[in-house]
């Protein structure tokens, strides 16, 4: 089953609404947040590399990660948890080293809610310090480094590959 992800940001608002669903159960989708060895394999662009300076998936823990794009450029970004809730709730704030202007921090909370079918909805909300902020950021790419992201989350769960088991068929 394709998902689709939902990026909506309302006119004069400060925040961004994520919305995905994912064929893995809530447990997964969390492990996939909190996991250092998958976080590095789906998080942001296809064609980037990443690589944890730290991470910290608990109350209070931060977290730096850079992303190295195919010429060499490195873009790093941190922040700070404030909470992990396994497997219900993240709540954490995100910032992009490369702005010019420092302490444009997001606070980001993302919840994971089981559905029918062992499937999982994904919300995230990221509130922004300004309209202008959100706007800059949705001008970025954002969405398609969102977008990339989760369909390599998918690309995983369909392998088998999060739960450590590879998925085979016998005829």
């Amino acid at each position: 089953m394709a998902n689709n992800t939902t990026i909506t940001a309302e006119p004069g608002r400060q925040e961004v609404f994520i919305t995905r669903e994912f064929d893995a159960p809530r447990e997964l989708v969390f492990k996939a947040h909190t996991d250092p060895e998958l976080y590095v394999q789906w998080l942001g662009p296809r064609e980037i590399t990443m690589t944890l300076d730290k991470f910290e998936p608990r109350d209070g823990g931060s977290y730096r990660y850079i992303h190295t794009d195919p010429d060499g450029n490195d873009y790093a970004f941190h922040g700070v948890n404030h909470e992990v809730l396994a497997p219900e709730r993240i709540i954490s704030t995100f910032e992009f080293e490369g702005l010019p202007e420092k302490g444009n921090v997001i606070l980001e909370t993302i919840r994971f809610e089981a559905l029918p079918g062992n499937r999982t909805r994904l919300t995230g909300q990221s509130v922004f310090q300004s309209v202008a902020a959100r706007d800059g950021m949705l001008r970025s790419g954002m969405e398609r480094g969102v977008n990339d992201g989760y369909e390599r989350l998918d690309e995983i769960f369909a392998k088998g590959s999060a739960t450590g088991k590879s998925q085979t068929t016998t005829n």
